[in-house]
């Protein structure tokens, strides 16, 4: 039966105590890890969010250290996951030290239990490192989060916000929330939408960010905002994504984009450093086409080498139609080296190869170096051994390399080798969880193109400025316009990103034009931030970060959910509470909504 801890008052969490507390009296409480009854005495292990402590219960005659025969009997009832408090003496454990517990000197020797709760016997055991299925886990989150190693990436967590909040404050940023129910303003992923009961037929948006707001704030004058951000994308789930997450927001007045870099630049030395971590200053930059022609991706892992190689010209006039036909087509040849694995099996070559058609790519061609120089090709006897010689040469193939082609548009040539060199990587565990590589990717393109829509898209919103130089091509070759943005990049994760913004009109106005916006229709859209634009509005820029990410990469977590107390999974459920469900009917009702079921496919 439960008991009150009516009197007592907690003096110290579990790891809290040590050799300098010896001979204190103490108030600890927390949930039973574990207990053994060696017959007169019982060990119990204590835990709580800092740690593990043992107690020791033994009947005696001195109450300073000792229970009673009643409390005794109690103490033999004691199960994993039972809450209680204790009351007991600070004690050495003379020479049995237990080097694996931040307590191992010194245990408590009881000499008052209370049972606070019972607990029944989990579904899983609660430990560091479990190997129960992760859907289990968060079914269960409340008892996944009682586990240490989990408990420790929360507690990071909150540290690194505090620090976050510190750092930010003392810059001169001012902390203001922004509003969570928007107005819809579809560009990019979906909106979550909330009905609006007193505007039937009426929608608010769920924020994807608060991008327009903070621009709004620099209007007002507030110089400098950053805000630790709730946001919400109805999109298909990653290993990295979630439909809610948090982004550490920021936005600057009166900056360019050396400005913003270097704020945070610093900004991320202090954070990581609460890990040990280095992180230069300056930190590297790359131009997104750098970054595109050496790793084949906008957020490129520099832990390794393995870079794409454009032998476009090498293979011109060859006899190989692959490559010949995409280099007609406007595409490229490029290629990877894969350093010493020129004897991979067949059977694994091949697995590539499907790993690659998984990217867009109709094959991949390969040269396997042997050990003694002969050369197993996919395509050898489509070109003479003086072009395949010239195209080894090309790759800075040695004997024992794996050399690896792909040839069509460089979207897809991109795509398909970025993707292969990581996943090489992988399979030969190059990819370092404790190196840690920063960079920054520049100047990305202002625009892409939308094949099904056949118009240019923002590539990151339509309120990012061009690069200064590169105004003139809006009307020429929009195409080819850079951006004034900026990725900040860790081991090929995309930790954040930002840009400066359009404050002038007619810039504004020609790339509303350009992405096909028409007056009526940005108006309809953001037509409160285009107001507040004719009042005065200062040059700004600014930058987000994902918070979720960042925790992940620095507790080398595999996942996000593990840094996110209560997390969805890939289908955007809550395993725990069942989130979404249904809801009542009168609700719907007063909402104005009725739900229609999808006619089934015949």
């Amino acid at each position: 039966m439960a008991e009150t801890m009516k009197g007592l008052k907690r003096s110290h969490r579990c790891t809290e105590l040590s050799a300098a507390n010896v001979g204190e009296v103490v108030t600890v409480m927390g949930w039973v890890q574990k207990s053994r009854n060696k017959g007169g005495i019982i060990f119990t292990d204590l835990r709580d969010r800092s740690g593990l402590l043992q107690i020791i219960f033994e009947q005696g005659d001195d109450a300073s250290c000792s229970v009673d025969a009643e409390t005794f009997v109690k103490a033999e009832s004691l199960r994993s996951e039972f809450v209680i408090a204790v009351v007991g003496k600070v004690t050495s454990r003379e020479g049995n030290t237990n080097e694996n517990m931040k307590t191992g000197a010194i245990e408590i020797r009881a000499t008052q239990l209370r049972i606070l709760s019972e607990a029944q016997t989990p579904p899983f055991p609660i430990e560091a490192d479990s190997k129960t299925k992760e859907d289990l886990r968060l079914k269960y989150r409340y008892l996944d989060l009682r586990r240490p190693d989990l408990q420790e990436k929360i507690m990071m967590r909150s540290r690194v916000v505090a620090r976050l909040r510190e750092f930010l404050t003392n810059e001169g940023f001012l902390e203001i929330e922004t509003p969570i129910l928007n107005k819809s303003t579809p560009e990019g992923a979906r909106d979550y939408l909330v009905p609006s009961r007193v505007h039937p037929g009426n929608f608010y948006a769920l924020p994807q960010s608060p991008q327009i707001f903070k621009q709004l704030l620099m209007c007002s004058g507030f110089d400098r905002y950053f805000q630790i951000a709730k946001c919400f994308r109805d999109e298909d789930l990653r290993a990295d994504r979630q439909p809610e997450f948090t982004q550490v927001d920021m936005e600057l007045s009166f900056v360019d984009v050396d400005d913003v870099i270097e704020v945070n630049e610093r900004m991320l030395k202090e954070i990581f450093a609460t890990i040990g971590v280095e992180v230069p200053n300056p930190i590297p930059r790359m131009t997104w086409q750098e970054a595109m022609d050496r790793f084949g991706s906008d957020k490129p892992d520099t832990r390794f080498g393995m870079e794409l190689v454009n032998v476009s010209d090498v293979v011109a006039g060859c006899g190989f139609g692959v490559f010949t036909g995409a280099l007609e087509n406007g595409g490229s040849v490029r290629g990877i080296n894969a350093k010493g694995q020129g004897e991979m099996p067949r059977k694994k070559i091949d697995a590539l190869v499907e790993f690659a058609k998984g990217f867009g790519a109709k094959g991949l061609a390969y040269i396997a170096i042997q050990s003694d120089g002969t050369l197993k090709s996919s395509f050898a006897k489509f070109m003479t051994e003086e072009q395949m010689a010239v195209l080894v040469k090309a790759m800075d193939g040695e004997n024992g390399d794996l050399l690896l082609f792909a040839a069509d548009k460089n979207k897809i040539v991109w795509d398909v080798l970025g993707n292969l060199r990581l996943e090489i990587a992988r399979n030969l565990e190059l990819l370092d969880k404790n190196q840690y590589n920063f960079l920054w990717v520049t100047e990305f393109p202002l625009l892409e193109w939308d094949e099904e829509d056949n118009r240019f898209v923002a590539m990151h919103h339509p309120f990012t400025m061009p690069m200064d130089e590169d105004l003139p091509l809006l009307d020429t070759d929009p195409g080819k316009v850079r951006a004034k943005a900026y990725d900040i990049v860790l081991n090929g994760t995309e930790l954040g990103g930002g840009s400066v913004r359009i404050f002038q009109d007619d810039v504004q106005a020609k790339m509303f034009e350009v992405i096909g916006l028409s007056k009526e229709v940005a108006e309809e859209r953001f037509g409160f931030l285009l107001s507040a634009f004719k009042y005065g509005v200062p040059p700004h820029a600014g930058l987000a970060l994902g918070l979720d990410r960042m925790i992940m990469l620095m507790t080398q977590a595999d996942s996000i959910r593990e840094v996110i107390a209560f997390p969805k999974v890939k289908d955007a459920s809550c395993l725990m509470t069942e989130a979404p469900n249904i809801v009542d009917e009168v609700q719907l009702e007063e909402l104005g909504i009725a739900i229609v079921k999808k006619e089934e496919e015949q």
